[in-house]
């Protein structure tokens, strides 16, 4: 397995489909430095083409989530005489940036997010791009980029107001206010919430198995024709996924998954 400066990626369990991706810079409190921007898509393609992986579940480790992005990040932007030109790399390296956070959604495998301490500004934008969300109660969240002096510029803006309302959006992010786990349930940004990392980590581990153990079609068409909806009318999004299943429906899944239903017992499918 391949050995990154800003992440980490194991098997917690032998055999297991499910694989763990872990911002890995505890020190800085998981802080997203130029590095992270690099390596984090590559990470995410090398478990989207691993046959071996069903689900991928994101989390930070030491006592936080994500801090954000690096503030030595923020200060390498500098101004040229050149305005013209400097404007232009700065956007390359924003849509640079961007692209990294998009991986998410590209990746075709379900990434499921555990989030434990801060989750601030940058860790926004990593979550809202993430499949499903679970936090422990004393989780502190911040869409804190306007206290920096900063327009969020990867993806919260466009992605958080689909999930928890435009008004809510609006507020968090105007406000850059902390809110707790508890908060962040009831606005919809969270699945769950959980008393304790013990209990966050276990729950996350179960569903990610679950899910794991689903037809890889099945799960990795659910992705994709729901992230491609957000896009269409109804009357589009009804087209694209009979699109989908007219290409995607009669495989050896459906057979296996019919023939353990009438055996009781569990389905068994083949690697992606």
């Amino acid at each position: 397995m391949a050995e990154y400066k800003t992440l980490k990626i194991n098997q917690r369990t032998p055999n297991s489909s499910v694989f763990y991706l872990y911002l890995n810079r505890p020190s800085q409190f998981n802080a997203l430095s130029r590095e992270f921007f690099d390596e984090f898509p590559i990470a995410l393609k090398s478990l989207d083409q691993n046959p071996n992986v069903n689900a991928i579940v994101l989390a930070g480790a030491g006592n936080h989530f994500c801090s954000g992005i690096d503030i030595n990040l923020l200060a390498s932007f500098k101004q040229s005489s050149d305005r013209g030109r400097s404007g232009e790399k700065l956007r390359r390296e924003i849509k640079h940036m961007q692209s990294a956070v998009t991986a998410l959604e590209e990746c075709r495998k379900p990434v499921i997010v555990s989030i434990h301490g801060a989750c601030i500004g940058g860790g926004i934008d990593i979550i809202t791009a993430c499949d499903i969300r679970y936090c422990t109660d004393d989780a502190v969240f911040s869409v804190k980029e306007v206290d920096v002096g900063l327009t969020a510029d990867l993806g919260t803006l466009q992605r958080l107001p689909a999930i928890v309302g435009y008004g809510n959006a609006v507020e968090l992010a105007l406000t850059a206010r902390k809110f707790s786990g508890s908060e962040a349930k009831g606005l919809g940004l969270v699945s769950r919430v959980f008393g304790s990392k013990d209990d966050l980590d276990d729950f996350v581990a179960h569903i990610a198995e679950e899910i794991a153990a689903k037809s890889p079609l099945a799960v990795t068409g659910t992705k994709a024709v729901l992230l491609k909806s957000k896009d269409l009318s109804l009357d589009q999004g009804l087209d694209y996924v009979a699109t989908w299943n007219s290409s995607m429906l009669l495989s050896d899944d459906l057979k296996e998954a019919t023939s353990a239903f009438f055996q009781k017992r569990k389905p068994v499918f083949s690697k992606l």
